[in-house]
């Protein structure tokens, strides 16, 4: 057999192998993954692992998937493809316990009337009337019905949580109840909707998915036994009564997350009619139970992080410009406890104004940070921050304290009662402004009165956060467009922070994992330290422009004044000379702060260039060269 013979014998034999192989793996391996995203985004998570396996009861899914209609459009297709391909792994995890139907619902059809039966949002997709469907609804044992509208590619980042929540909910349909005491709007204001047409916050809107929320008002004598965690929201003002009902609730075993402010922005009360030059109360805070807790707030102080402060739009003296805001803080990884579960998951939290919060001395309890800013962070001066709004001021007054600050924080261990001789007799506290609600009511009071404990039966378990701002919608959420729908869409994890709080408050871990499975929009950290660094220069040339301009007008008007009435209209030759002087200065610094701009942006570029040469040109260089050195070596060895 000649070696030409024997070659193309290799080549059929290798193509037949080739054949076999994809043959066989198509029909046995059609279920294997190999996740190579730096997040992990597309493996089926423990926490999804856990919650199949234990269930008990049959749950029913059906896929509502207009694949036909959506052949046009390849970002829905592709969506469908990874929607269905996710809930196959369902299927297969759960051991028979989950089922799942793929309906592709043709126009006026039976399956069409079921989509929207069902809560399925239709999708105008063409000119000619034509609807889309991807939704997903899912049937307990029990007849109960749960359904997500639309499974919509904006939110693909968390598919894996929404479709586990629906699948837990109808395993678990009865929601646990969390009792809320606010001073602020947390769950919508009613006057407001029914004069904006707006719905309910996307806060409130995923509270309620996921539990029963039960407004307790301000004014509380007894909380309610069969409510599992308390969330008590700026607490401004609350009366003696009402801080011994949270006391003695936590001391009690019950959890709670407690959301203070020294500055809430959210807070829209009006000025004391009695003293309207004062300004309005818009802090809050709980130091008499916080001392018991073994914690305090900073007061009248907010927390400003150079590195980790959001970028505005500021209009200065020289035009719009872009600029750090240092009390409204983007808090990402680093910034956040790893090894907490509320935490370990998330991504990116957005705050504003937020409060700092420290140990108290000697304290018994266990004090964690959940979120702290960097090392390049100062306390700002709250008073400073709300009468002057203007970032480069606030930038210039900036002086790092080279430490970290505590923004919210867990407190677990023994504690004892902040009232010691138990109910107070008589409630001196001031009832916050618009309140309703009725006052406690006394056989409540006496109950409680005779459970009265002074220390704690266990560890308590309280998370405390300094910021209430860190709930508006304004700082997470963002409204898209899609075919015709208002769809939320979150550029934070704000919600996923507050509903991971109240899940590991309430024992759920397995919910907590699912969240947050990674950004799929990855910020260009480098770009952004090179655009801080430019920005500290940049400051300092603006200052001392500003403190030249300021210097040259007080002059002028000083020879103004020495020159006498009746010639204020001319300039002398002195004048003259002086404004020609700061003209030349002042052309002289703007060309060093356009050379300043001129290098912020080469230097940004020069980044971009080697970034593109590493993924294009690198990657295939450093390939042939070892191909060829491996070529040199194999020849090398060949025997002569």
């Amino acid at each position: 057999m000649t070696r030409r013979s024997l070659s193309r014998s290799g080549l059929v034999l290798a193509a037949g192998l080739f054949l076999a192989i994809n043959i066989l793996a198509s029909e046995t391996m059609n279920a294997w993954r190999l996740d190579l995203t730096a997040n992990r985004l597309f493996t089926l998570s423990k926490g999804t692992r856990n919650i199949l396996k234990g269930l008990d009861e049959p749950i029913a899914l059906r896929l509502f998937y207009s694949a036909k209609l959506f052949e046009g459009i390849p970002s829905l297709q592709s969506h469908g493809a990874r929607v269905r391909d996710l809930l196959d792994e369902y299927v297969a995890e759960a051991g028979g316990k989950l089922t799942l139907t793929v309906i592709d619902p043709e126009p006026f059809s039976e399956a069409e009337d079921e989509a929207v039966a069902n809560g399925v949002n239709q999708l105008p997709i063409s000119g000619s009337g034509d609807r889309a469907y991807l939704g997903l609804v899912g049937t307990s044992s029990a007849d109960d019905r749960a359904a997500i509208p639309f499974l919509s590619p904006e939110k693909e980042q968390s598919l894996e949580y929404e479709v586990t929540k629906l699948v837990y909910n109808l395993a678990h349909p009865k929601k646990r109840v969390i009792g809320l005491i606010t001073t602020l709007p947390v769950m919508g204001d009613p006057m407001r909707m029914a004069a904006t047409r707006d719905g309910p916050s996307a806060l409130a809107t995923m509270l309620r998915e996921s539990f029963e929320i039960r407004e307790l008002g301000t004014e509380v004598g007894a909380i309610d036994k069969d409510i599992d965690t308390l969330v008590i929201v700026h607490p401004k003002a609350l009366s003696e009564g009402t801080r011994y009902a949270i006391d003695q609730f936590v001391l009690k075993g019950g959890k709670a997350m407690v959301f203070v402010d020294p500055y809430a922005e959210e807070d829209r009360s009006t000025p004391d009619e009695q003293n309207p030059a004062a300004l309005p109360k818009l802090d809050s805070d709980l130091p008499d139970l916080f001392e018991r807790w073994g914690l305090k707030l900073v007061k009248d102080k907010v927390a400003a992080d150079i590195e980790a402060a959001i970028r505005v739009t500021y209009s200065g003296p020289s035009g719009p410009r872009q600029i750090e805001y240092l009390p409204w803080l983007r808090l990402r990884e680093a910034n956040l406890n790893r090894k907490d579960f509320v935490t370990n998951e998330l991504g990116q939290l957005n705050l504003g104004t937020a409060g700092v919060l420290e140990p108290v001395k000697d304290a018994k309890t266990e004090f964690t940070p959940l979120l702290s800013t960097g090392k390049k962070a100062m306390l700002m001066d709250r008073d400073a921050v709300m009468f002057s709004r203007d970032p480069a001021a606030l930038m210039q007054g900036f002086k790092s304290g080279d430490q970290s600050l505590v923004l919210a924080a867990r407190l677990s261990g023994v504690v004892k009662t902040a009232f010691p001789q138990g109910r107070p007799k008589k409630d001196e506290g001031k009832k916050p402004e618009g309140d309703t609600a009725k006052p406690a009511d006394a056989a409540d009071a006496d109950a409680v009165d005779k459970d009265f404990i002074a220390e704690s039966k266990g560890p308590v378990n309280v998370l405390v956060v300094g910021d209430t701002d860190i709930l508006a919608d304004r700082f997470w959420v963002q409204m898209q467009d899609f075919l015709g729908l208002n769809v939320p869409s979150a550029i934070a994890d704000n919600a996923d922070f507050v509903i991971n709080a109240l899940d590991n408050l309430g024992g759920n871990d397995d919910l907590i994992s699912l969240r947050s499975r990674g950004e799929s929009a990855r910020p260009f950290t480098k770009v952004a330290s090179i655009q801080r660094d430019a920005e500290l220069r940049l400051r300092d040339r603006e200052r001392g422009l500003q403190d030249k301009l300021k210097d040259t007008e007080k002059k002028i008007q000083d020879l103004q004044r020495k020159k006498g009435e009746g010639s204020t209209l001319l300039l002398s030759a002195e004048q003259k000379h002086e404004i020609e002087s700061f003209r030349g200065e002042q052309l002289k610094t703007r060309k060093e702060l356009r050379a300043v701009q001129h290098d912020l942006r080469r230097n940004i570029e020069r980044l971009g260039d080697w970034l593109k040469f590493i993924n294009i040109a690198l990657i295939p260089i450093l390939i042939g060269l070892g191909a060829a050195l491996a070529g040199v070596w194999r020849a090398r060895r060949a025997p002569a």
